[in-house]
Protein backbone atom coordinates (compact mmCIF):
# COMPACT_ATOMS: atom_id res chain seq x y z
CA UNK A 1 0.00 0.00 0.00
CA UNK A 2 1.21 3.52 -0.67
CA UNK A 3 0.66 5.14 2.46
CA UNK A 4 1.96 8.90 0.81
CA UNK A 5 -1.91 8.98 -0.46
CA UNK A 6 -2.83 8.99 3.31
CA UNK A 7 -0.37 12.29 3.53
CA UNK A 8 -1.78 15.87 2.47
CA UNK A 9 0.67 17.98 2.46
CA UNK A 10 0.19 22.22 2.46
CA UNK A 11 2.25 25.34 2.21
CA UNK A 12 2.28 28.96 3.21
CA UNK A 13 3.98 31.69 2.03
CA UNK A 14 5.08 34.54 4.58
CA UNK A 15 2.45 36.65 1.98
CA UNK A 16 2.84 39.71 4.47
CA UNK A 17 6.56 39.57 4.47
CA UNK A 18 7.60 39.48 0.96
CA UNK A 19 10.80 40.16 1.57
CA UNK A 20 11.24 36.86 3.71
CA UNK A 21 13.99 34.57 1.86
CA UNK A 22 14.32 31.84 4.83
CA UNK A 23 12.24 30.17 8.12
CA UNK A 24 15.19 29.33 9.89
CA UNK A 25 12.89 28.26 13.60
CA UNK A 26 9.73 26.72 14.01
CA UNK A 27 8.23 25.42 17.18
CA UNK A 28 5.27 24.60 18.89
CA UNK A 29 4.17 27.28 21.47
CA UNK A 30 3.53 26.01 25.15
CA UNK A 31 -0.05 25.96 24.39
CA UNK A 32 0.49 23.60 20.68
CA UNK A 33 0.19 26.34 17.83
CA UNK A 34 3.12 26.94 15.54
CA UNK A 35 4.98 29.84 15.86
CA UNK A 36 7.52 30.51 12.92
CA UNK A 37 10.12 33.40 11.78
CA UNK A 38 10.18 34.98 8.44
CA UNK A 39 13.42 35.74 8.02
CA UNK A 40 15.18 38.11 5.81
CA UNK A 41 18.42 38.02 6.00
CA UNK A 42 19.40 38.73 2.17
CA UNK A 43 18.10 42.01 1.91
CA UNK A 44 19.21 45.27 3.18
CA UNK A 45 17.84 47.01 5.60
CA UNK A 46 15.47 44.00 6.72
CA UNK A 47 13.43 42.35 10.03
CA UNK A 48 12.66 39.16 10.99
CA UNK A 49 8.37 38.69 11.40
CA UNK A 50 6.91 36.49 13.75
CA UNK A 51 3.78 34.61 12.47
CA UNK A 52 1.48 32.23 14.27
CA UNK A 53 -0.74 29.23 12.47
CA UNK A 54 -4.40 29.91 13.07
CA UNK A 55 -5.83 26.03 12.40
CA UNK A 56 -9.52 27.69 13.00
CA UNK A 57 -8.70 29.72 9.59
CA UNK A 58 -5.79 27.54 8.13
CA UNK A 59 -3.81 30.82 7.46
CA UNK A 60 -0.70 31.94 9.23
CA UNK A 61 -1.43 35.24 11.18
CA UNK A 62 1.05 38.14 11.68
CA UNK A 63 1.94 38.90 15.20
CA UNK A 64 4.77 41.23 15.12
CA UNK A 65 7.83 42.78 13.63
CA UNK A 66 11.03 41.80 15.91
CA UNK A 67 13.13 45.22 15.38
CA UNK A 68 9.84 47.41 16.46
CA UNK A 69 9.74 45.11 19.12
CA UNK A 70 12.94 45.45 20.45
CA UNK A 71 13.76 49.41 20.16
CA UNK A 72 16.04 48.21 16.81
CA UNK A 73 14.98 49.79 13.55
CA UNK A 74 16.17 48.12 10.51
CA UNK A 75 16.82 51.62 8.69
CA UNK A 76 19.21 52.21 11.90
CA UNK A 77 22.94 51.84 9.84
CA UNK A 78 23.59 49.09 11.92
CA UNK A 79 23.34 45.29 11.05
CA UNK A 80 19.73 44.11 11.68
CA UNK A 81 17.47 41.98 13.89
CA UNK A 82 16.84 40.00 10.72
CA UNK A 83 16.27 36.62 11.58
CA UNK A 84 15.43 34.09 14.88
CA UNK A 85 17.71 30.93 13.99
CA UNK A 86 16.98 27.49 16.28
CA UNK A 87 15.75 29.78 18.57
CA UNK A 88 11.82 29.57 19.77
CA UNK A 89 11.59 28.13 23.12
CA UNK A 90 8.28 27.36 24.74
CA UNK A 91 7.76 27.51 29.07
CA UNK A 92 4.72 25.84 30.06
CA UNK A 93 4.75 27.21 33.60
CA UNK A 94 4.25 31.03 32.34
CA UNK A 95 2.79 30.95 28.97
CA UNK A 96 5.60 32.15 27.50
CA UNK A 97 7.45 32.00 24.18
CA UNK A 98 11.27 33.29 24.73
CA UNK A 99 13.07 33.75 21.22
CA UNK A 100 16.23 35.42 20.50
CA UNK A 101 17.54 36.47 17.13
CA UNK A 102 20.70 36.53 15.09
CA UNK A 103 22.96 38.29 12.97
CA UNK A 104 23.65 38.25 9.03
CA UNK A 105 21.59 41.08 7.32
CA UNK A 106 23.16 43.97 6.21
CA UNK A 107 22.87 47.76 7.46
CA UNK A 108 20.27 49.47 5.05
CA UNK A 109 21.83 51.06 1.91
CA UNK A 110 25.02 48.27 1.94
CA UNK A 111 24.81 44.95 0.44
CA UNK A 112 27.20 42.49 2.84
CA UNK A 113 28.02 42.31 6.60
CA UNK A 114 30.75 40.69 8.01
CA UNK A 115 30.45 40.75 12.27
CA UNK A 116 34.14 40.66 13.06
CA UNK A 117 35.33 43.71 10.21
CA UNK A 118 32.98 45.40 11.73
CA UNK A 119 33.57 44.25 15.32
CA UNK A 120 34.79 48.11 16.80
CA UNK A 121 32.18 50.01 14.04
CA UNK A 122 30.30 51.64 16.63
CA UNK A 123 27.45 52.95 13.49
CA UNK A 124 27.22 49.82 11.57
CA UNK A 125 28.14 46.48 14.34
CA UNK A 126 24.67 44.41 15.24
CA UNK A 127 23.96 45.81 18.67
CA UNK A 128 23.55 42.19 19.88
CA UNK A 129 21.19 39.47 20.17
CA UNK A 130 17.44 40.62 21.51
CA UNK A 131 15.90 38.15 24.07
CA UNK A 132 12.45 38.84 24.04
CA UNK A 133 9.51 37.05 26.35
CA UNK A 134 6.19 36.82 24.78
CA UNK A 135 2.93 36.27 26.35
CA UNK A 136 1.00 33.70 24.25
CA UNK A 137 -2.24 34.32 26.42
CA UNK A 138 -2.18 38.23 26.18
CA UNK A 139 -0.59 38.12 22.22
CA UNK A 140 2.09 40.76 24.58
CA UNK A 141 5.77 41.09 24.25
CA UNK A 142 6.68 41.11 28.15
CA UNK A 143 10.16 42.40 28.03
CA UNK A 144 13.52 42.18 25.88
CA UNK A 145 17.02 42.28 26.83
CA UNK A 146 20.37 42.12 24.77
CA UNK A 147 21.21 38.71 25.24
CA UNK A 148 24.85 39.36 24.59
CA UNK A 149 26.39 42.32 22.80
CA UNK A 150 27.43 42.21 19.17
CA UNK A 151 26.80 38.60 18.29
CA UNK A 152 24.07 36.91 17.13
CA UNK A 153 22.59 33.47 19.01
CA UNK A 154 22.93 30.44 16.47
CA UNK A 155 20.67 28.15 19.06
CA UNK A 156 18.52 28.96 21.68
CA UNK A 157 17.60 25.83 24.74
CA UNK A 158 15.36 26.05 28.04
CA UNK A 159 16.19 24.08 30.85
CA UNK A 160 12.41 25.39 32.84
CA UNK A 161 13.44 23.32 36.08
CA UNK A 162 16.31 25.18 36.13
CA UNK A 163 15.26 28.41 35.35
CA UNK A 164 17.70 29.28 32.86
CA UNK A 165 18.53 29.70 29.00
CA UNK A 166 21.39 28.15 27.06
CA UNK A 167 22.57 29.82 24.18
CA UNK A 168 25.19 29.53 21.12
CA UNK A 169 27.36 33.09 20.47
CA UNK A 170 27.80 33.58 16.61
CA UNK A 171 30.63 34.24 15.85
CA UNK A 172 32.70 33.43 18.49
CA UNK A 173 31.04 30.42 19.34
CA UNK A 174 30.69 30.63 22.97
CA UNK A 175 28.36 29.07 25.76
CA UNK A 176 26.08 31.55 27.64
CA UNK A 177 23.84 30.42 30.03
CA UNK A 178 20.78 33.41 31.33
CA UNK A 179 19.49 33.38 34.50
CA UNK A 180 15.73 34.24 33.82
CA UNK A 181 14.95 35.20 37.02
CA UNK A 182 17.83 37.62 37.63
CA UNK A 183 17.92 38.24 33.75
CA UNK A 184 21.80 37.71 33.46
CA UNK A 185 24.16 36.05 31.41
CA UNK A 186 26.93 34.32 31.97
CA UNK A 187 29.44 33.09 29.64
CA UNK A 188 30.93 29.20 29.80
CA UNK A 189 33.84 29.73 27.61
CA UNK A 190 33.95 28.90 23.90
CA UNK A 191 33.72 25.86 22.19
CA UNK A 192 35.21 26.32 18.83
CA UNK A 193 35.09 28.00 15.65
CA UNK A 194 32.70 26.68 13.50
CA UNK A 195 28.69 26.57 15.37
CA UNK A 196 26.91 23.93 16.15
CA UNK A 197 23.34 24.22 15.07
CA UNK A 198 21.82 22.66 18.40
CA UNK A 199 21.74 22.18 22.02
CA UNK A 200 20.10 19.62 23.72
CA UNK A 201 19.24 18.51 26.97
CA UNK A 202 19.49 15.13 29.19
CA UNK A 203 17.80 13.78 32.10
CA UNK A 204 20.72 15.42 34.66
CA UNK A 205 20.10 18.97 33.24
CA UNK A 206 23.51 18.85 31.03
CA UNK A 207 23.14 20.68 28.31
CA UNK A 208 25.15 18.96 25.16
CA UNK A 209 26.68 20.23 21.50
CA UNK A 210 29.09 19.73 19.34
CA UNK A 211 32.72 20.96 18.41
CA UNK A 212 34.39 21.61 14.95
CA UNK A 213 35.73 18.15 14.81
CA UNK A 214 32.15 15.98 15.21
CA UNK A 215 32.76 15.73 18.86
CA UNK A 216 29.87 15.81 21.36
CA UNK A 217 30.59 18.28 24.07
CA UNK A 218 28.80 18.45 27.54
CA UNK A 219 28.44 21.27 30.20
CA UNK A 220 27.17 19.78 33.68
CA UNK A 221 25.96 22.53 35.60
CA UNK A 222 26.80 21.23 38.70
CA UNK A 223 30.01 20.94 38.01
CA UNK A 224 29.95 24.06 36.09
CA UNK A 225 32.64 22.03 33.79
CA UNK A 226 32.42 21.72 30.35
CA UNK A 227 34.03 18.43 28.91
CA UNK A 228 34.69 17.16 25.46
CA UNK A 229 34.11 13.48 24.12
CA UNK A 230 37.33 11.44 22.56
CA UNK A 231 34.76 10.05 19.78
CA UNK A 232 34.06 11.61 16.88
CA UNK A 233 30.34 11.71 15.88
CA UNK A 234 29.12 9.20 12.63
CA UNK A 235 30.63 10.31 8.95
CA UNK A 236 31.39 8.98 6.01
CA UNK A 237 34.65 7.24 6.04
CA UNK A 238 37.13 7.89 3.75
CA UNK A 239 36.68 11.67 1.84
CA UNK A 240 35.63 12.73 5.23
CA UNK A 241 36.91 13.43 8.68
CA UNK A 242 34.99 15.00 11.17
CA UNK A 243 35.54 18.59 10.00
CA UNK A 244 32.60 20.64 10.24
CA UNK A 245 30.23 17.43 11.35
CA UNK A 246 28.57 19.81 14.15
CA UNK A 247 25.00 19.14 15.37
CA UNK A 248 22.17 20.20 12.68
CA UNK A 249 19.12 19.31 14.81
CA UNK A 250 18.14 16.91 17.30
CA UNK A 251 15.03 15.33 18.75
CA UNK A 252 14.39 13.61 21.88
CA UNK A 253 12.03 10.42 22.31
CA UNK A 254 10.21 11.07 25.44
CA UNK A 255 9.48 7.18 25.51
CA UNK A 256 13.20 5.98 26.41
CA UNK A 257 15.47 8.91 27.03
CA UNK A 258 17.56 9.05 23.46
CA UNK A 259 17.94 11.53 21.35
CA UNK A 260 18.16 11.41 17.44
CA UNK A 261 20.17 13.85 15.65
CA UNK A 262 21.83 14.46 11.91
CA UNK A 263 25.10 16.52 11.57
CA UNK A 264 25.46 19.71 9.37
CA UNK A 265 27.90 18.41 6.82
CA UNK A 266 27.94 16.52 3.50
CA UNK A 267 26.79 12.73 3.21
CA UNK A 268 24.76 13.00 6.24
CA UNK A 269 23.84 10.13 8.43
CA UNK A 270 21.52 9.88 10.86
CA UNK A 271 22.41 8.52 14.54
CA UNK A 272 21.23 8.55 18.30
CA UNK A 273 22.44 9.26 21.39
CA UNK A 274 21.73 7.79 24.52
CA UNK A 275 23.26 10.56 26.91
CA UNK A 276 23.08 8.66 29.94
CA UNK A 277 25.43 5.53 29.13
CA UNK A 278 28.68 5.42 29.66
CA UNK A 279 30.93 8.11 30.73
CA UNK A 280 30.10 10.21 27.84
CA UNK A 281 26.88 8.82 26.71
CA UNK A 282 26.37 6.07 23.74
CA UNK A 283 26.09 7.09 19.66
CA UNK A 284 24.67 4.32 17.20
CA UNK A 285 25.18 5.11 13.76
CA UNK A 286 21.73 4.49 11.45
CA UNK A 287 23.20 5.06 8.97
CA UNK A 288 22.75 7.90 5.61
CA UNK A 289 19.57 9.43 5.14
CA UNK A 290 19.95 11.08 1.50
CA UNK A 291 20.40 9.89 -1.39
CA UNK A 292 23.45 7.91 -3.06
CA UNK A 293 25.56 9.48 -5.26
CA UNK A 294 29.21 9.42 -6.55
CA UNK A 295 30.57 10.33 -2.81
CA UNK A 296 34.37 11.32 -3.95
CA UNK A 297 32.72 14.37 -5.40
CA UNK A 298 32.57 17.47 -3.01
CA UNK A 299 28.73 18.52 -1.91
CA UNK A 300 27.19 21.79 -1.17
CA UNK A 301 25.43 21.25 2.36
CA UNK A 302 22.36 22.99 1.17
CA UNK A 303 21.54 20.67 -1.63
CA UNK A 304 22.24 17.32 0.46
CA UNK A 305 21.24 18.56 3.58
CA UNK A 306 18.20 16.67 6.37
CA UNK A 307 16.74 18.47 9.36
CA UNK A 308 13.12 18.70 11.03
CA UNK A 309 13.71 15.81 13.06
CA UNK A 310 10.23 15.10 15.16
CA UNK A 311 9.48 12.25 17.30
CA UNK A 312 5.61 12.47 16.79
CA UNK A 313 3.29 11.28 19.13
CA UNK A 314 2.59 8.18 17.52
CA UNK A 315 6.00 7.41 18.64
CA UNK A 316 7.68 7.77 15.27
CA UNK A 317 10.18 9.52 14.01
CA UNK A 318 9.60 12.41 11.20
CA UNK A 319 12.66 14.41 9.42
CA UNK A 320 13.08 15.53 5.69
CA UNK A 321 15.61 14.75 3.39
CA UNK A 322 16.24 16.47 0.22
CA UNK A 323 16.08 15.01 -3.35
CA UNK A 324 17.80 15.92 -6.19
CA UNK A 325 17.04 14.96 -9.66
CA UNK A 326 20.21 15.23 -11.79
CA UNK A 327 23.51 13.86 -11.06
CA UNK A 328 26.40 15.89 -8.97
CA UNK A 329 27.91 18.21 -11.25
CA UNK A 330 24.73 18.99 -13.22
CA UNK A 331 22.56 22.12 -12.03
CA UNK A 332 19.93 20.51 -9.95
CA UNK A 333 17.93 23.97 -9.36
CA UNK A 334 16.66 23.50 -13.20
CA UNK A 335 14.61 20.58 -11.81
CA UNK A 336 13.56 21.89 -8.81
CA UNK A 337 14.46 19.79 -5.61
CA UNK A 338 11.95 18.13 -3.31
CA UNK A 339 12.11 17.13 0.24
CA UNK A 340 11.36 13.40 1.32
CA UNK A 341 8.98 13.59 4.50
CA UNK A 342 10.45 10.22 5.95
CA UNK A 343 9.12 8.05 9.10
CA UNK A 344 11.10 5.63 10.90
CA UNK A 345 9.99 3.08 13.54
CA UNK A 346 11.69 3.85 16.11
CA UNK A 347 12.04 0.25 17.50
CA UNK A 348 12.66 -1.90 14.19
CA UNK A 349 14.23 1.13 12.51
CA UNK A 350 12.36 0.69 9.52
CA UNK A 351 12.04 3.80 7.17
CA UNK A 352 9.34 4.51 4.82
CA UNK A 353 8.86 7.76 2.38
CA UNK A 354 5.65 8.97 3.74
CA UNK A 355 5.34 12.59 1.91
CA UNK A 356 6.96 14.77 -0.93
CA UNK A 357 7.67 18.42 -0.42
CA UNK A 358 6.83 20.60 -3.08
CA UNK A 359 5.99 24.69 -3.46
CA UNK A 360 3.26 25.35 -5.44
CA UNK A 361 5.55 28.04 -7.42
CA UNK A 362 7.94 25.07 -8.66
CA UNK A 363 10.63 25.99 -6.77
CA UNK A 364 13.56 23.92 -4.93
CA UNK A 365 11.70 22.79 -1.59
CA UNK A 366 14.59 19.92 -0.09
CA UNK A 367 15.98 22.59 2.30
CA UNK A 368 14.01 21.93 6.02
CA UNK A 369 14.89 23.69 8.89
CA UNK A 370 12.82 22.74 11.62
CA UNK A 371 10.08 20.49 11.84
CA UNK A 372 7.59 20.80 15.11
CA UNK A 373 3.51 18.86 15.45
CA UNK A 374 1.03 20.95 16.48
CA UNK A 375 -2.14 20.62 18.96
CA UNK A 376 -3.96 19.02 16.34
CA UNK A 377 -1.73 16.29 15.65
CA UNK A 378 0.07 17.79 12.49
CA UNK A 379 3.45 18.29 11.07
CA UNK A 380 4.84 21.40 10.67
CA UNK A 381 8.05 22.00 8.91
CA UNK A 382 10.17 25.65 8.55
CA UNK A 383 11.01 25.94 4.80
CA UNK A 384 13.86 27.83 3.13
CA UNK A 385 13.81 30.52 -0.16
CA UNK A 386 17.30 31.20 -0.41
CA UNK A 387 16.94 31.32 -4.64
CA UNK A 388 14.23 34.16 -4.23
CA UNK A 389 11.82 33.54 -6.15
CA UNK A 390 8.66 35.12 -6.78
CA UNK A 391 7.20 33.89 -3.43
CA UNK A 392 8.57 34.12 0.13
CA UNK A 393 9.79 31.89 1.92
CA UNK A 394 6.61 29.97 4.38
CA UNK A 395 5.84 26.86 6.53
CA UNK A 396 4.83 23.32 4.86
CA UNK A 397 2.23 21.68 6.94
CA UNK A 398 2.03 17.45 6.13
CA UNK A 399 -1.81 16.47 7.61
CA UNK A 400 -1.11 12.87 9.33
CA UNK A 401 -3.82 10.30 8.60
CA UNK A 402 -5.98 9.20 11.38
CA UNK A 403 -4.86 6.35 12.32
CA UNK A 404 -1.09 8.14 13.23
CA UNK A 405 -3.09 11.40 13.97
CA UNK A 406 -2.48 11.98 18.29
CA UNK A 407 -2.69 15.00 20.56
CA UNK A 408 0.88 15.58 22.07
CA UNK A 409 1.62 15.33 25.60
CA UNK A 410 3.55 17.97 27.33
CA UNK A 411 6.79 15.54 27.73
CA UNK A 412 6.54 15.54 24.41
CA UNK A 413 7.26 19.93 23.34
CA UNK A 414 10.67 20.47 22.02
CA UNK A 415 12.42 22.64 24.70
CA UNK A 416 15.19 23.58 22.17
CA UNK A 417 15.12 25.53 19.15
Amino acid sequence: MNSRREFTVHFYPFSGHPNSDTCWSLSAGPEGRIYAAACSEMVPGERVVIYRYDDRSDSLERLFDMDTAVDDPRDSGRATQCKIHYSFVPSLSDHRLYMATHLSGPPAGESFYNPWLSWHDRKRCFRGSALLAYDIKTDEVLWWDTLFPKEGCRCLLHDEDAGLLYALSYPRDHLFVYDLKKREARDLGRIGSINAQVLFLDARHRVWTSDDYGHLVRYDPQLDRMDVSPYVLPHLAGPQTGWHSVLYDAAADPADGCIYAVPWCGFPRLFRIWPLDGPFGRVEDLGPVTQEYDRTQPVNTYIDHCGGLVVAPDGFLYYVASRWPKPMGANPYEDPMEGLVWRMNTQTLERELVAILRRPDGQAAQYVSRGAIDRNGDLFFGHLNVLRSAWPAGVFRVQLPEAHRRKPQADSLRMWG
